[in-house]
């Protein structure tokens, strides 16, 4: 895999160039094709588009390809009311259009690294508009029965949005240790990427809105 990741743009609007490889398309359907053509490793996805939105191509882009790429969704508010839809179409993430390019950059490495960009902040909003929707209801992880004292400290942790530097910090561990405890939460409950164990945490009620105390946890 080479050092350039391949970035599939989808925006009616420009966006700031970077050093990147990237395929632009002005709308959903648009997308679909050059996902298809290109097989990008990310797709940077607008949501509100004429024909084709943001939301439909994401899942039709998930549920096409055997190994989809990272969507990352680019929203002009950050109380968009789209965004938790986004994520539950299959999204990885969402930025900000406004973003500074470096951090545009670091993000699309991130997410193609198999990471998330659920930011605090970022989440705290989506859990805010969770808890006054009720979010959509869905049937209780059994999974969860199986996960052990430990995975469950981590998947509340990482629902409230904390980062794997944030996560080895508070259990005092590695952040390698951190990688596997997500991998083994992401298996159990047979999810593709953190944004969906974050929306499972708070649809199975493990998690509940509220002030997260960040109180460093026991060594594992």
């Amino acid at each position: 895999m080479s050092d350039a990741p391949r970035v599939v743009i989808v925006d009616e609007q420009a966006l700031v160039r970077t050093g990147f490889r990237m395929i632009l398309a002005a709308d959903g359907e648009a997308a679909v094709g050059a996902v298809r053509r290109t097989r990008p490793d990310v797709v940077l996805m607008d949501i509100r588009m004429p024909g084709t939105d943001g939301l439909e191509a994401t899942r039709r882009i998930v549920a096409d390809e055997p190994a989809p790429p990272r969507i990352v969704v680019l929203t002009t508010y950050d109380l968009d009311r789209y965004v938790y839809a986004a994520l539950d179409a299959g999204a990885s993430g969402f930025l900000l259009k406004d973003v500074a390019p470096e951090h545009l950059t670091a993000a699309v490495r991130l997410v193609r690294s198999g990471d998330a960009l659920l930011a605090p902040a970022i989440t705290r909003r989506l859990v805010e508009r969770f808890a006054v929707s009720g979010g959509r209801p869905g049937a209780p992880h059994r999974e969860l029965a199986a996960f052990t004292p430990r995975e469950l400290e981590v998947l509340e942790a990482l629902a409230r949005g904390l980062s794997n530097a944030e996560l080895a910090a508070r259990f005092r561990v590695s952040e390698a240790t951190v990688k596997t405890h997500v991998a083994r939460i992401l298996s159990k409950l047979r999810l593709r990427d953190r944004a969906q164990a974050v929306i499972a945490a708070y649809e199975t009620g493990l998690v509940t809105p509220g002030p997260d105390s960040r109180s460093p946890a026991g060594s594992d």
